[in-house]
């Protein structure tokens, strides 16, 4: 019996630190990748095309998205993004596990096409936190970052819908739990059937 991957929705406010797990957790973990995402919007500082994003112009997006080239898409203050299906499909056949770094939006798309989806939300320990690492990243004004703000605290009643919620206080014990997520998913009864048949074929021998 082949071993598929697991899918994985991680979701977050913006500044809850989202990213920066993930990336800590692909550096760290075997056997599993981070879908890279297309996006209409503007490319950051020191983001690169095709690592951070696929940066695609307007056109390009609404032709993909009329081939149904997406598992999900969403919009985000004004920008459009969305996740390859063929990419995330042909990865989970080939055994890896994948993350959609979404928002709630993309992770509830994703969860009903494809429900064995393994939900993950990310919260900051406080409000006051999150602004302060908005305030941090020094890219947007403060009308920005307190519309930010506003749509964070709407975004964040959304992680009763995820299967697992990490509280990103301090870093290191964040990064510790997303990762004992991914390993306990491994160990489940139906993954190590997959992975060790044929040992346990003949231990019941």
């Amino acid at each position: 019996m082949s071993s598929f991957g697991t899918l994985y929705t991680v979701s977050a406010p913006s500044g809850a630190g989202k990213t920066s797990l993930v990336k800590a957790l692909i550096d760290n973990t075997d056997g599993i990748k981070v879908s890279v995402s297309h996006t209409t919007r503007a490319i950051r500082p020191g983001e690169v095309d095709g690592v951070n994003y696929h940066f695609v112009e307007l056109e390009q997006f609404q032709a993909m998205l009329g081939d149904s080239a997406f598992l999900e898409q969403a919009e985000v203050f004004g920008n459009f993004y969305g996740t390859s299906q063929t990419w995330v499909e042909d990865t989970l056949a080939s055994g890896l596990d994948v993350i959609l770094e979404i928002d709630w939006q993309g992770a509830q798309q994703v969860k009903t096409l494809m429900p064995h989806t393994r939900g993950i939300y990310i919260l900051p320990p406080s409000q006051a936190a999150l602004q302060d690492r908005l305030t941090g990243r020094g890219q947007d004004d403060s009308s920005i970052i307190d519309a930010r703000m506003a749509e964070a605290v709407s975004e964040m009643t959304h992680y009763v819908e995820a299967d697992f919620v990490i509280i990103n206080d301090d870093f290191n014990v964040a990064l510790d739990e997303l990762s004992s997520v991914i390993k306990a998913e491994r160990l489940g009864q139906q993954k190590q059937q997959q992975r060790h048949t044929d040992l346990l074929k003949a231990l019941l021998a």
